[in-house]
């Protein structure tokens, strides 16, 4: 099955599935059955069967999975085995708490530069990294050629810093404003991250459950 026939659902399960294995992988687990994967993870077998098969076959009849195998073949579908160049634009606290947090070589990236126009941040250490001016940017990316970005800027800059970036060479961005970047828009990847839309799913389910036990 090629890649551009998995559907998205799938794809956003393998992380989970990638989570899940560590943590088994961690506790000693040498095998594992779809049955007792299935359990943990609040999915039916068949579902994780499914989904693993649209990528190869990884189990044996009989014997279940390899937990170390199987993470590690979900691992390179991730491209986590990669070192994927990225920059960061936008330091303030977002940008910060993102790029000192996040383990990023874990997560197929080097983070390599940060970047932002605030006189104030620019010469700060954020992680292990100092903030550049943004006009740096186009020399920095003809020198190191970063393949991806991080936008933290403010929504009305995030389009034509986009369009900046996409003639600098970055296919992939992990948006961060409330600038809505379509996948596949000249040929790049994009994954939007909401947090207020998260927030406001989780008051969702709150409400409803008060609601429900109101009934």
């Amino acid at each position: 099955m090629s890649k551009n026939s998995i559907s998205n659902s799938v794809i956003r399960r393998l992380p989970r599935y990638y989570r899940f294995l560590g943590e088994l992988e961690n506790n000693g687990y040498v095998r594992i059955s779809s049955r007792e994967l299935s359990e943990k993870m609040g999915l039916t077998a068949s579902q994780i069967r499914q989904d693993f098969n649209c990528f190869g076959e990884f189990g044996q009849q009989g014997y279940g999975y390899n937990v170390s195998d199987l993470r590690a073949e979900i691992g390179h579908i991730l491209g986590l085995d990669e070192h994927t160049p990225m920059i960061l634009l936008g330091a303030g606290n977002l940008g910060k708490a993102i790029a000192s947090h996040i383990d990023f070589q874990s997560k197929g990236f080097d983070l390599i530069g940060a970047f932002d126009t605030n006189a104030d941040i620019i010469g700060k250490e954020i992680g292990d990294l100092t903030v550049r001016d943004i006009d740096e940017l186009e020399q920095f990316c003809r020198e190191n050629k970063p393949v991806a970005a991080i936008l933290c800027v403010p929504t009305g800059a995030a389009e034509k810093m986009a369009d900046l970036l996409i003639g600098l060479g970055i296919k992939a961005f992990w948006n961060f404003t409330h600038y809505d970047m379509r996948a596949g828009r000249h040929g790049i990847a994009v994954e939007n991250v909401h947090l207020g839309d998260s927030l406001t799913t989780l008051s969702y389910g709150l409400n409803s459950m008060e609601h429900g036990e109101e009934e």
